[in-house]
């Protein structure tokens, strides 16, 4: 197999990420590895749970980006990695791990993938995913509220302690760092079309017919 095409695909939490991803993987079942920024937040064991609820999640240095560049590279070269699994009610890496494969396409997704350097070099074609702040916040509210068992003070406090401010310091500046911006995500599909009609040309496919 030939090396890999590297997709990043970055942007503020809300923003539409993970809809762009999973689009990605409809048009590319066979062919698309996803690499997730989040599954590689830090186990802070020796923290109390209280303790671990007062970490700023949002900057770079919460995640164990030494580990995710490393597998990033073994991916690439070809090897099988033990991607980690975080549980986000508790702040805690659990024991699991999923063994990711290398495939033609290697989508990652992260937050703050474009804001760290290592990361971002490693990128063959960088997106920023670009969506209204108050759409983004919403979205946040209902993913942490319904989906990751979290209380809406704790998801309000954190948003305008640690979210906020690092979306303006990190995140929204990596947007300069950015190929392709794609306003909302997966949902723009003038902008999936020529996204994969591009990875089309490079995997060697004749153009085809486009489905959202």
């Amino acid at each position: 197999m030939h090396q890999p095409l590297v997709v990043g695909v970055a942007g503020g939490s809300g923003s539409g990420k993970s809809t762009l991803t999973r689009a990605l993987q409809r048009h590319f079942p066979q062919q698309c590895q996803v690499v997730y920024h989040d599954r590689y937040y830090r186990d802070h064991a020796d923290l109390s749970f209280e303790q671990r609820c007062q970490v700023n999640y949002d900057e770079p240095e919460a995640f164990d980006n030494a580990l995710f560049v490393t597998h990033l590279q073994q991916l690439i070269a070809g090897q099988a990695v033990d991607c980690p699994h975080y549980d986000f009610p508790t702040h805690r890496r659990t024991a699991q791990v999923t063994r990711l494969q290398c495939a033609p396409v290697i989508v990652v997704e992260g937050i703050l993938i474009l804001a760290i350097r290592e990361i971002r070099e490693l990128l063959d074609i960088k997106i920023f995913v670009d969506t209204d702040a108050d759409v983004r916040l919403l979205r946040r509210i209902r993913r942490d509220y319904v989906e990751r068992g979290r209380d809406f003070e704790s998801v309000a406090t954190q948003y305008l302690s640690t979210v906020k401010p690092m979306h303006a310091l990190h995140v929204a500046p990596s947007k300069a760092m950015a190929d392709i911006i794609i306003p909302e995500g997966g949902h723009n599909l003038v902008a999936l079309e020529m996204l994969v009609h591009r990875i089309n040309s490079a995997l060697g496919y004749p153009k085809g017919e486009f489905r959202a």
